[in-house]
């Protein structure tokens, strides 16, 4: 389909079925509206479709002056379906659809709608958090706020075929996605694994998924597998182009990827031809070779980084990168794991495949033939606790945790992929005298003036700088950063918190819909007198609800708690917890109320209308 700023051509495929034992004479009927629900262009078309048979109808429809979608301008209209026998409306469908164009250069990189566009992407598992695995689309929508307000404008449904819920949300909210068929083909990664079902369902399976898929806007890149086992089997060669062929087969308007752990000329699922992209998980160290090892072909980081952080965790000296775990021929590198299962957030560990975040971003920043990355995982996830086992049962990949909490490396991503102000200041300013703290600044503001208790330690200026770094004597009191660009100054602070006093909730919505479904997410931090919060709080909060509403689930963010997600209670970590109410489809105010011993309680109203 040709797309101009004057006409989009659209190619129309409606299959429609006849469930009657004859033949009928049907009428369909195309209407294009706009976001607004206008009808814009139409066409008709009559058929005749033998009983219980099928029939596809092609029609090709020109519009006018078309609104192209953008991941800052999201524009959607509407595919109208109406079957008619004789002047009865019989069946009727809509389909929401975007109109852009895409396409991938081996020198230049990505471009949407003809402008050059880096991929700021992330990887998603599919799980909510405390919510478990079922979907719930306020709670998606919320990471996808979260994501966006971060400068991401791409997601990575790894590694399997994600809740249509979600696309339907990157439709609507611009964001651009690489869809996922695949983490295993016929090689088993695990004893009970979809290798079992390959044979007798992948066919359908890669069929009902692009089929399902194809017409979201937000959809760019199919992506075949993950880390397939094939890349080191000559199978991998046929394999790779069959389902590469059933892809283009249902659509050839969007390049085709797998996420490949061996990306090297050597693997066969690249020397198949079968795929557009060359998709990298991990490797960072050979991503400036990419132009010389697949000369003339595309680049996605289709899974990067890796690195690992507990929030509110540090671990000194931060100039120390520690590689852990040990697996398989990577051995450890820099101090041991820690004994209480934390990781450092000061952007210094990472697993020895992966990198720290600093270390991949500041090679796909710099060369366009990097299209872009999708870096593992915007948020931790359940499972997969890597470096460490039992006790800890969830992840430490995510830039947000769990619960949803930003980890420091958020800022560092805000700054780098925003144009928003940013100045975030950390670690916490509780330490004991005598301690020697590095002081790390994210920001994009050109140069930074640190203070302790009104007392400079220097000016820095950002140039290149991914961070800037002070390593400062310890004294309780005030720690302040001011930072300047052009005229326009910033201001963070950190004061020393003290005695843990008060309980503050804040409700991420305090008015949700009362359909038995809405949620709002309400933060409890723990704050001493001054309003300071304590960063190392880890009272047990109780929670009491009253209204049309329920507490659907809690959590900290702690990846080794195994306190229940389904309570009334939660512990606070690192100074913070979080309550979930949903809706219990009455309307009313819903209110919640926190306690703790010793501390002043908290009350927080939310209206269900």
């Amino acid at each position: 389909p040709a797309v101009s700023d004057s006409l989009a051509a659209l190619r129309v495929r409606t299959m429609i079925v006849n469930a009657a034992d004859k033949v009928r004479a049907i009428r369909l009927k195309s209407i294009v509206r706009d976001d607004q629900g206008r009808a814009v262009a139409e066409s008709l078309a009559d058929g005749e479709i033998s009983g219980h048979a099928r029939y596809e109808f092609s029609q090709d429809i020109e519009l006018l002056n078309p609104r192209l979608w953008s991941v800052t301008a999201p524009v959607l209209y509407e595919m109208v379906s109406q079957v008619y026998l004789g002047d009865e409306i019989v069946d009727e469908y809509i389909t929401p659809f975007g109109i852009r164009t895409l396409h991938f250069d081996a020198e230049k990189g990505f471009f949407l709608n003809g402008e050059p566009m880096k991929i700021l992407g992330v990887c998603l598992h599919h799980d909510l958090g405390c919510l478990g695995a079922a979907i719930n689309e306020r709670a998606l929508e919320r990471q996808l706020e979260l994501l966006q307000e971060m400068g991401c404008n791409a997601i990575r449904t790894s590694h399997n075929p994600p809740a249509p819920e979600l696309l339907d949300l990157c439709d609507r909210m611009g964001f651009i996605v690489m869809d996922e068929a695949f983490d295993m083909w016929k090689k088993k990664k695990t004893t009970y694994d979809y290798s079992l079902h390959y044979d007798e369902w992948h066919e359908r399976d890669l069929t009902d998924f692009i089929k399902r898929d194809r017409n979201h806007p937000s959809v760019i890149i199919w992506s075949i597998g993950n880390e397939i086992l094939e890349q080191w089997h000559e199978s991998g060669i046929a394999m790779a182009q069959e389902l590469a062929g059933i892809v283009r087969d249902l659509d050839d308007t969007r390049p085709i990827t797998s996420g490949c752990n061996d990306p090297e000329p050597h693997n066969y699922i690249i020397r198949s031809g079968a795929l557009d992209l060359i998709g990298f998980n991990y490797r960072h160290q050979t991503f400036e070779q990419f132009p010389q090892k697949f000369p003339g072909l595309k680049f996605i980081g289709a899974e990067t980084g890796s690195a690992i952080a507990t929030r509110g965790e540090y671990d000194m000296p931060s100039d120390v990168i520690r590689r852990w775990p040990a697996f398989g021929h990577y051995q450890y590198d820099g101090p041991p794991p820690n004994a209480d299962w934390t990781c450092s957030s000061y952007d210094n560990c990472s697993v020895p495949w992966g990198s720290t975040h600093q270390e991949t971003w500041s090679l796909i920043k710099k060369h366009d033939y990097l299209s872009g990355m999708f870096y593992w995982t915007g948020f931790d996830y359940l499972g997969e606790p890597t470096p460490y086992d039992w006790p800890a049962r969830s992840s430490y990949f995510g830039i947000l945790d769990l619960a949803g909490f930003p980890k420091d490396a958020y800022y560092f991503y805000q700054a780098e992929w925003t144009d928003k102000p940013v100045l975030h200041l950390f670690p916490h300013w509780n330490w004991h005298e005598g301690e020697v703290v590095d002081v790390w600044v994210y920001t994009n503001f050109d140069q930074v003036e640190l203070f302790l208790n009104d007392v400079s330690l220097g000016m820095q200026e950002r140039k290149d700088h991914l961070h800037l770094c002070w390593r400062v004597n310890y004294a309780p009191g005030t720690i302040k950063a001011l930072a300047t660009k052009n005229g326009a100054t910033r201001r963070a602070e950190i004061s020393t918190a003290g005695a843990p006093a008060l309980l503050l909730m804040t409700a991420d919505r305090s008015r949700i819909n009362a359909d038995g479904k809405d949620l709002s997410f309400v933060t409890v931090t723990v704050l001493d007198e001054a309003g300071n919060r304590v960063p190392q709080a880890d009272h047990l909060v109780q929670f009491h609800v009253s209204g049309p509403g329920f507490i659907a689930g809690v959590d900290n963010g702690n990846p080794i708690s195994h306190e229940p997600f389904k309570a009334n209670h939660r512990q606070a970590f690192n100074g913070l917890c979080l309550a979930v109410i949903q809706s219990d489809g009455g309307e009313g105010t819903i209110a919640l109320e926190a306690t703790s011993d010793g501390l002043q309680r908290a009350r927080v109203e939310i209206q269900a209308r």
